[in-house]
């Protein structure tokens, strides 16, 4: 796939690669890239080659500054700019990819960036790394799942710390937190997102995929439904592939 003007796509194997391409203003993410990422995240999606993919970006400055306020607070009307939303709902499809998405982080991860890695499976940021979601600050909220992503990764007090007073981590505290899995020296960043990225590719897809599922659904279960559910999903692994526990 080739031709997006705001993202990078590249498959190697069965890994692919997301480069968020906006360096010069920080890999804002605009209407533009929205519409890019929807239709590569749908790919990804549905390719049964990939097994695993890296989201990252462009330059030295910054994975995703946030989203271009330039653009998405003048729609032409909240009518129409809700349409568009249901159109091409990116996040619903960040969600919902089956494949594991790693996340690899440098520089400012702020608002939608912040947003966008949280809806990545594991996170791995370089020394450098600030996050933030300043939405507050500028009279509005988190639009992208922030205020429901965030307190189911780092716990509610962090996260209405994070979000009512426009609190900028670390890379550091972000891992103390939970928000990111590791933090390595920015020139270890990609290397390091890359062996975890082998390592699940080298996995059976099916397993792979279906743990991944269980994960992800039993958060909003209790102990008893999720176990149930776990088991329904292991048996369909093992009718799938052939292979006992």
């Amino acid at each position: 796939m080739s031709g997006f003007s705001t993202i990078i796509y590249e498959k190697r194997d069965s890994i692919a690669y997301v480069t968020l391409n906006r360096p010069q203003f920080l890999n804002a993410y605009n209407i533009q890239m929205r519409d890019d990422l929807y239709q590569v995240l749908g790919a990804i999606r549905d390719d049964s080659e990939v097994r695993v993919a890296i989201l990252k970006g462009a330059g030295e400055k910054a994975f995703c500054a946030g989203a271009d306020l330039s653009e998405f607070l003048t729609a032409p009307s909240p009518i129409q700019a809700r349409q568009v939303r249901w159109e091409r709902d990116v996040w619903g499809v960040f969600l919902n990819i089956p494949q594991p998405l790693i996340a690899a982080l440098h520089g400012y991860v702020l608002g939608s960036g912040t947003e966008m890695a949280l809806c990545c499976d594991i996170r791995i940021a370089s020394e450098d790394t600030r996050f933030g979601l300043p939405e507050v600050g500028l009279g509005i909220i988190p639009a992208a799942g922030g205020t429901q992503t965030l307190p189911r990764v780092v716990g509610q007090g962090k996260a209405l710390e994070m979000l009512l007073a426009n609190l900028w981590i670390s890379g550091e505290e972000a891992c103390r937190v939970g928000l990111v899995n590791k933090v390595v020296p920015r020139d270890e960043l990609l290397q390091t997102a890359e062996a975890i990225a082998k390592q699940i590719a080298y996995c059976a897809p099916t397993a792979v995929r279906a743990a991944k599922q269980a994960v992800l659904r039993g958060l909003d279960l209790t102990l008893e439904e999720g176990l149930d559910m776990e088991k329904k999903i292991a048996s369909k692994v093992v009718l799938a592939t052939g292979q006992g526990s």
